[in-house]
């Protein structure tokens, strides 16, 4: 062991259990080391969960990427693609691309007697994966989604059900406006969902393809687009324009034109908001950094000033300014590997114990979500944790050639 270490341990043990001035300035050192790391890690925890959260919603209504239809008629409205094998194989050879669903829609009206809501009817098959479904389910079932006969089943979200006053196990009417006038068509509510999401809560109902392809007088080959799911979300706007480059552009033999749109491009409000709460982190970590580095140099001058005595009478036997500064430096990295152990075990800590209780609750009309979401990244951690110790390491580096202009003779008598 080098005396410098050994100088420093000494010191670092008299700072603990002494009661000197500067314990109080250690311990707040200390606490402000272990704080900063603290909130660095739980605010990216929050932050990261938080996009997680929000951006699954909003896939899980409209899948990573849309292949729809360019066309529009005389009302506005979108004409139906053809959903072929023809298509089926071009999108196929885009490497990336996991999973195909087709989808159809209809603008419709569900009514009770004493109550009415306009909404669109989503129309899925067997090829849709009903996970997000599922896991947003609050009562009931799931349809059956076939596209080969009806159901007559619909999956309402709660916000519906309460506005119309219906619960799942009964019969509504629904009412379409076709080529032939006025149709109505009776469902069963088969379950009811809910995510938060207030625009998509109040406008879309789940039923099967079969039943909307009808009511839209298509045929089997008719859809309103291509759902499709990339095995990379990191990935979907180079695959969005890898795509649109393949088939953009391309017409059906109706003269439909093919687009292709990512989920970023059709929710672009969404992901604009999640993508500003990247600078808060930013403005958060920037902020603990400073707030850690100045209890850093604060601790270490008080420590200096105390031992100021010590520091001219090493000086005076022949220690070097690097020798003493070495001292510090040691006795820096004491204080700082404790309150970054400290730091990370509250820090992780709390973000298990939001992960598992949802402690902090939210109100699910104005965050989407009804607790703080956690997703820890370990990669982040370390990080988080890899920058701090350089930070602070240049930092105390700095710090410590102020005992290069001290002077033996002075700092001896000093008291």
């Amino acid at each position: 062991m080098s005396f410098e270490l050994f100088i420093a341990r000494r010191i670092y043990a008299d700072s603990e259990g002494g009661k000197r001035f500067s314990r109080p300035a250690i311990r707040i050192a200390t606490a402000g080391i272990a704080v900063g790391l603290m909130v660095m890690i739980v605010s990216l925890a929050v932050v990261m969960g938080f996009k997680r959260e929000v951006s699954s919603k909003v896939i899980g209504f409209g899948s990573h990427i849309q292949v729809l239809s360019l066309t529009q008629t005389m009302e506005y409205e979108m004409l139906p693609v053809l959903t072929n094998d023809s298509l089926a194989k071009a999108v196929r050879k885009v490497r990336g691309i996991d999973r195909m669903s087709r989808f159809a829609t209809k603008v419709g009206m569900l009514k009770t007697e004493d109550n009415f809501c306009g909404l669109s009817f989503m129309g899925i098959g067997e090829d849709y994966d009903t996970t997000f479904l599922a896991k947003n389910l609050q009562e009931g079932s799931l349809p059956h989604f076939s596209s080969k006969e009806s159901t007559n089943q619909i999956l309402i979200s709660r916000r519906i059900a309460s506005d119309l006053g219906v619960k799942a196990g009964e019969k509504i009417y629904a009412y379409f406006m076709g080529e032939g006038g006025l149709r109505a068509r009776r469902f069963k509510v088969q379950g009811i969902y809910e995510t938060n999401l207030t625009d998509y809560d109040r406008n879309y109902c789940f039923t099967d393809i079969y039943t909307v392809r009808k009511l839209n007088n298509w045929t089997d080959e008719m859809s309103s687009g291509y759902y499709l799911t990339v095995k990379d979300f990191d990935q979907v706007d180079d695959l969005t324009l890898r795509l649109r480059d393949r088939i953009g552009g391309r017409e059906d033999r109706y003269g439909v034109i093919y687009g292709v749109y990512s989920i970023k491009e059709l929710a672009a409000h969404t992901f604009s908001w999640l993508a500003v709460l990247d600078m808060n982190v930013i403005m958060i970590l920037v902020l603990m950094v400073c707030v850690s580095s100045f209890t850093i140099v604060s601790g270490l001058l008080i420590i200096m000033l105390e031992r100021i005595s010590m520091i001219g009478l090493l000086k005076a036997l022949g220690a070097t300014n690097m020798s003493v500064r070495r001292v510090f430096i040691h006795f820096s990295v004491m204080l700082v590997g404790k309150g970054m152990l400290i730091g990370n075990v509250l820090g992780l800590l709390l973000c298990y114990l939001q992960h598992q209780l949802r402690i902090v609750k939210l109100d699910p009309s104005v965050y989407y979500i009804d607790s703080v979401p956690i997703e820890l990244n370990w990669l982040s951690v370390v990080l988080v944790n890899v920058a701090t110790l350089l930070i602070s390491a240049l930092v105390i580096f700095g710090s410590s050639f102020l005992i290069s202009i001290s002077k033996p003779a002075k700092t001896m008598r000093y008291e």
